[in-house]
């Protein structure tokens, strides 16, 4: 059974930094991320990285959301420095498997990052 664990999030000022993990278990994951849904909008990639290092990340975090990875133990990490109000929003964590050939998504259960003074 596949089961996908975050930590981290809450309250932070603009300007401020969070940092979020998300320990994942019950397969294999190829790729592994975080997307977010803010209030009113739909789900978006915030960044995800592949079991072989490279990353991708959505243009409203590059240069101060950094994504990571411990392959040994199945947790990615998402360093969150400069954040804005915008950012505010339910962080999910997902995390890719393949089962005969086809990929399967698996999404943790969320976590909130409000941007506040």
């Amino acid at each position: 059974q596949v089961q996908l664990v975050e930590s981290g999030g809450g309250l932070v000022q603009p300007g401020g930094s969070l940092s979020l993990s998300c320990a994942a278990s019950g397969r294999v994951f190829t790729a592994m991320g975080w997307y977010r849904q803010a209030p009113g909008k739909g789900r978006e990639l915030v960044a995800i990285i592949k079991d072989g290092g490279s990353t991708v990340y959505a243009d409203s975090v590059r240069g101060r959301f950094t994504i990571s990875r411990d392959n040994a133990k199945n947790t990615v990490y998402l360093q969150m420095n400069n954040l804005k109000p915008e950012d505010r929003a339910v962080y999910y964590c997902n995390a890719v498997s393949v089962l005969n050939g086809i990929n399967q998504n698996h999404w943790g259960q969320g976590t909130l990052v409000t941007v506040s003074s």
